[in-house]
């Protein structure tokens, strides 16, 4: 058997050499001897553009390398309203909403109306068992009349004090005048027995008159005496009499109102919107909340509200008087304008829903997120709505016209000792050497954890940091008042992007995919 040649190829250095190899035992066809295979040319071309297509894209990534992908937008002018979102309940005022609660202890014997029915101030909605309360009154009523009777009585007893006291006056007053009248006698009965011109018969006479007369007065004034005596012994017992009828009157009142808290009524004008007792349900009064406790609720509805609480970082900026849209649940697709008219002062605990003060809180409770109700009138409330549906308010507390507006998502934080090491000279060096903390004095350290607010403009291929004067935000947009103008091209993204950009990176602009929110708190 003859020996066989054959080629061999190898690469070196991306080119392609072909060498001769000497086989024993086998017979090949003999070469052609104008050139190599078509089948060798087409191999060696399909190597050779593999090889240039890694070299250009090696040089290609080489040329990129240290840039970074980020979307931009412009920065332009548009109107502005920072929004206050809040949510809470639908409730007529406080004036305008009442619960009846029990007032005492009973079974529901009538009911007069049902929840949903419109009701007048006055208008008689449930009864209570009575028997007890009226048999009091009546008894009450009747001791009354004994005592009115006593009264009478006495007062009779009083007029014939008074009677018997003038008669024993005039009494007293006529035996008056017969004494007088016998002692001026006497007195000249006296002299004539004296000069002998009158009898020892007569002048005895006289003296006998004038003792008899005498004695008549001393009885006189001791039965006037006796009679003012009577007399007031009978106004005694007349007082006592009238007392008696007030006291008893003012039992009667308490028993009637007694029987009074049997029947409920309507407080105001408005629909029954609470009605969770029936007929033979016993109530219970005095515990607040629990079953038979509340009887019914009562409210006017011409005026609605939208109560709701707003967190205490944005209280601030709410105002009375401002504009609000409240969106109610039961009716989607709708919000219904308002303004603010309430604004609590005190603070509300999102634990417990309890009006906080600082002398009643504890240093724990003051740590919780706290919230302030915040009171919404609607303008042109819709009918047939009920208290307690749920509600969100959206409340603009301001608003800017034409104002140089970025995304949220745009702004950014940096500390000034980040901007500076990272910003970078023509030759790729930084500007401000990175120092030890220990070898800066106190005011530079304070100067370096600085924190600046701004946004990442696009230069010459790069993305700088510039700090930013802002105003009012609205749900997507932040007011720039200075740092920026309208046409500025600035990065909006990615999220992932802003949190780690630095200032002089280059940058290659990608807006081919939407701009990534920063992920929500909640």
């Amino acid at each position: 058997m003859g020996n066989t040649t054959v080629l061999e190829e190898t690469q070196t250095g991306g080119a392609v050499q072909l060498s001769e190899r000497s086989l024993m035992g086998s017979a090949l066809p003999p070469r052609d001897k104008k050139g190599m295979k078509p089948r060798t040319k087409a191999i060696v071309a399909i190597i050779s553009l593999v090889v240039l297509i890694v070299l250009v894209i090696a040089g290609i990534s080489w040329s990129k390398r240290g840039t970074v992908v980020v979307q931009t937008g412009k920065v332009g002018r548009q109107d502005l309203a920072a929004v206050v979102t809040a949510s809470g309940q639908i409730k007529p005022p406080d004036v305008n909403l009442v619960n009846v609660n029990a007032n005492s202890m009973g079974k529901i014997t009538e009911m007069t109306v049902k929840e949903g029915d419109t009701v007048k101030k006055g208008q008689l909605l449930l009864r209570t068992e009575d028997v007890q309360q009226t048999a009091s009154v009546e008894g009450q009523e009747a001791a009354i009349r004994t005592e009115q009777a006593d009264l009478q009585a006495s007062q009779a007893s009083v007029d014939s004090a008074k009677a018997t006291l003038n008669l024993q006056q005039a009494n007293l007053a006529q035996a008056q005048a017969k004494f007088k009248q016998s002692s001026d006698a006497f007195d000249r009965g006296q002299e004539l027995f004296k000069d002998n011109l009158l009898s020892r018969q007569d002048f005895d006479s006289r003296l006998s008159d004038f003792q008899v007369a005498k004695a008549n007065v001393q009885s006189g004034q001791a039965s006037v005496e006796q009679a003012k005596a009577q007399l007031q012994q009978a106004q005694f017992n007349h007082d006592m009499s009238a007392a008696r009828l007030a006291q008893n009157k003012a039992q009667l009142m308490g028993l009637q109102n007694q029987l009074a808290q049997t029947v409920y009524v309507s407080p105001i004008d408005g629909i029954v919107t609470s009605l969770p007792v029936t007929v033979g349900e016993n109530v219970v009064p005095g515990i607040q909340n629990s079953v038979g406790s509340v009887l019914f609720q009562v409210a006017d509805m011409s005026i609605i509200t939208a109560e709701v609480l707003v967190d205490e970082t944005d209280i601030v900026n709410v105002k009375m008087g401002q504009p609000a849209q409240v969106a109610i649940d039961a009716i989607p697709n709708k919000t219904f304008s308002g303004k603010v008219t309430e604004i609590g002062q005190s603070a509300v605990s999102s634990t417990t829903g309890q009006t906080t003060t600082t002398s009643s809180t504890s240093g724990t409770t003051n740590q919780e997120a706290k919230d302030f109700k915040v009171v919404v009138t609607l303008d042109n409330p819709p009918p047939n709505l009920r208290p307690g549906l749920s509600c969100t308010a959206k409340v603009t507390t301001a608003t800017r016209q034409n104002a140089v507006a970025v995304p949220i998502q745009a702004l950014t934080i940096r500390t000034r000792r980040e901007l500076e090491e990272n910003q970078m000279d023509g030759k790729g060096k930084a500007l401000a050497a990175s120092r030890p903390v220990s070898e800066l004095s106190p005011q530079e350290q304070a100067r370096l954890k600085e924190e600046l607010q701004g946004v990442f403009v696009i230069r010459d291929g790069k993305a700088v940091f510039q700090g930013v004067d802002t105003g009012i935000m609205s749900d997507t947009n932040v007011e720039v008042l200075k740092g920026l103008k309208p046409g500025d091209e600035i990065v909006t993204g990615s999220y992932q992007v802003l949190r780690t950009l630095k200032t002089d990176t280059k940058v290659r602009v990608d807006n081919t995919a939407p701009v990534q929110p920063p992920p929500s708190s909640s």
